[in-house]
């Protein structure tokens, strides 16, 4: 899903269970929601996570808005409006 990747970028993260993995890289992601194209940087590689995370604290110092309400996860940009909504699943998550 990286559309650039610095693979020199070493660092350790740590997870919410206090957990570190090692990050083997960090770059930019393309994705594309409800026909927009939308990059998201400094996106850190850790190949031993099973899943894709994203940081609440990190996209909310990119400015973004995040509204968790009633089983529902909703992101927003300042000029764009909503670009992201979830509902959530049985677990607790936001996919």
């Amino acid at each position: 899903m990286f559309c650039e990747l610095n693979e020199e970028f070493r660092q350790l993260v740590k997870l919410g269970n206090n957990t570190r993995m090692t990050m083997l890289g960090k770059g930019k992601v393309k994705l594309y929601l409800d026909g927009v194209h939308h990059i998201v940087t400094d996106v850190f590689y850790v190949p031993e996570l099973k899943n894709n995370l994203l940081s609440i604290g990190q996209l909310q110092e990119k400015g973004l808005a995040i509204l968790i309400k009633s089983g529902a996860c909703k992101i927003y940009h300042l000029v764009r409006g909503l670009i992201i909504q979830t509902r959530m699943t049985i677990n607790r998550m936001f996919v």
